[in-house]
């Protein structure tokens, strides 16, 4: 940090940390970025980085596969859903599809519904008098994300 620099590049800084040396580096990058400078930090811990960064870079193979912010990264990979477990499966799902809404059925149950909020389904449901049981808003993960978007990228491949 000599010289007051307004961009620092770092690779894998939290590798090898412990718990408060990874929370203390965490909180210098913040503090630096705070300050208008940029950080680029290049690591292979996606757990690390979903809390850290806000804008990320992928590059794969030499080549840029994405320069986004980390919600749009995330969003981008795969569509949120909700997963919903009620009193009347079949009944609810026959009042939420429509033509931009998919849904599918999991092994306990539950519903797999693309394209409304949970606030939309939950709506949906008390007018109808569905009691809900579960209602759950998912995300993938970075690592999810990441997998997704560098799966033409990569030359090796961990098994599914």
């Amino acid at each position: 940090m000599l010289g007051d620099p307004r961009t620092v590049i770092l690779d894998e800084p939290v590798n090898g940390l412990d718990t408060e040396g990874i929370r203390w580096i965490r909180s210098l990058l913040r503090g630096l970025a705070a300050e208008g400078r940029t950080v680029f930090v290049s690591s292979h811990l996606m757990s690390e980085m979903a809390l850290t960064a806000q804008h990320l870079i992928v590059i794969g193979r030499g080549r840029l596969i994405a320069d986004t912010g980390m919600e749009e990264f995330i969003a981008g990979a795969a569509p949120s859903l909700v997963r919903v477990r009620s009193t009347d499966p079949a009944a609810l799902a026959a009042l939420l599809r429509s033509r931009d809404v998919t849904v599918s059925g999991a092994d306990d149950g539950a519903l797999a519904v693309a394209g409304v909020s949970t606030d939309q389904v939950g709506r949906i449901a008390g007018a109808a008098g569905i009691t809900l049981l579960e209602l759950t808003a998912q995300q993938a993960s970075l690592e999810e994300a990441f997998m997704d978007m560098t799966r033409d990228a990569v030359e090796f491949r961990a098994p599914t």
